[in-house]
């Protein structure tokens, strides 16, 4: 008798759930920020330099969320073609100078005079509203080959490709994961979605090997002690920022590994430093937070009053655990280096205000949803079922 006001409880509560985990984990990140980016070699002199510009991003990213939460998603439906377009475009300047950069050997970045952008991350949401748009058109053909599989995965390329010759394997990889997540939910076919996903590995694993410097991190990664001081120097230096961190952490504003040992540490490797200073259980704290935007954000998503919002809110969800799995596996050295940032933690404004707009989005799918009693998918039955144990 007691399930299904439970079940109703937790749909109801996990918004507030995810945005207070949202809040905890900017606080965090803002946090680590001024402990860690003072001694950046970029910080022109001034130790609040990336805590002052992350700041002003912070401001565009609030805005950006409650502009998501407050505007039906059901917009992002009809304009999807918009963002698309502007995104494929902001792709193609940044092999344009001056307006792109070309920083480390990458051309991710376009200049925007005071502040600078990454047209990639404007690619994950083009991406994600393309997605659930055609797998809400083609319903019924969701299952077969070609509308299911050939052809979405053939325009979503037109993002991919872009952002691959960016030398950006990581972002392009975690654009594609997140689209072949979102078309296993949308009902493709195994059989068509797992040989893919092989050749999306192999793919990777052929571009990374015949690239220079993503050889190097493979080879690091295979033997990080062997290239500690060349490709391996930031995991292995990641690992000695844990390993003195321990349990409880040396103390906010102690660690050693920021002071020019650990490059990017208040980027990239954000998530070391946090278990330098604060220790194991801030860090284990840190990973629960993203496992509860996960559990959320797919209540949320669930409950979504049509098919567009819950492919929607499925993929922002997939996209910000993607990314946070990706960076915590590098810099714990499960998984080769790639630079990608930790969501609300790493110094990042791009990102930031990405992953904020993907929440307030969130957010706008459970304003608009439907009780949990009314809703007859078969996702929430098994939730039901779930309660009733």
């Amino acid at each position: 008798m007691t399930a299904k006001p439970n079940a109703d409880l937790m749909h109801r509560n996990a918004i507030y759930v995810l945005l207070l985990t949202v809040a905890g984990l900017t606080a965090l990140g803002m946090i680590m920020l001024f402990s860690t980016s003072a001694f950046a070699q970029e910080s022109h002199g001034d130790i609040y330099f990336f805590v002052k510009r992350q700041g002003i991003w912070l401001v565009i990213s609030t805005c950006a969320a409650i502009a998501a939460a407050c505007i039906d998603y059901t917009w992002w439906k009809r304009t999807w073609w918009l963002f698309f377009a502007a995104a494929f475009v902001l792709l193609i300047l940044c092999f344009v100078p001056p307006i792109g950069m070309r920083i480390n050997g990458s051309n991710r970045w376009i200049n925007l005079g005071a502040l600078t952008f990454q047209p990639s991350e404007l690619a994950k949401v083009a991406a994600l509203f393309f997605m659930a748009w055609w797998f809400q058109k083609y319903e019924m053909k969701s299952g077969t080959f070609l509308h299911g599989f050939v052809y979405p995965l053939a325009i979503l390329g037109a993002l991919i490709v872009p952002i691959v010759c960016e030398v950006d394997l990581g972002s392009s990889a975690l654009i594609a994961g997140t689209g072949i997540a979102v078309m296993f939910i949308a009902g493709a076919s195994l059989r068509w979605i797992l040989p893919m996903a092989g050749v999306g590995l192999v793919g990777v694993i052929y571009a990374a090997t015949h690239i220079d410097e993503r050889m190097g991190r493979l080879l690091a990664f295979m033997d990080p002690e062997k290239y500690k001081l060349g490709e391996g120097l930031q995991q292995w230096q990641a690992l000695i920022a844990f390993g003195s961190g321990g349990l409880d952490g040396l103390g906010l504003g102690e660690g050693r590994q920021k002071m020019l040992y650990l490059p990017y540490a208040h980027t990239d490797f954000i998530f070391p430093m946090l278990g330098e200073e604060l220790g194991l259980r801030i860090t284990l704290l840190t990973v629960l937070g993203y496992l509860l935007i996960c559990l959320c954000g797919s209540l949320v998503a669930m409950n979504a009053r049509d098919r567009f919002g819950m492919l929607l809110g499925f993929g922002c969800v997939m996209m910000i655990s993607l990314q946070a799995a990706v960076n915590i596996g590098v810099t714990t050295s499960l998984l080769p280096n790639k630079g990608m940032p930790l969501p609300f933690i790493s110094f990042g404004g791009s990102n930031l205000a990405i992953c904020y707009f993907m929440i307030g989005i969130l957010v706008n799918i459970h304003r608009h949803g439907k009780p949990l009693a009314e809703s007859t998918s078969p996702a929430l039955r098994r939730v039901r079922n779930f309660c009733k144990l």
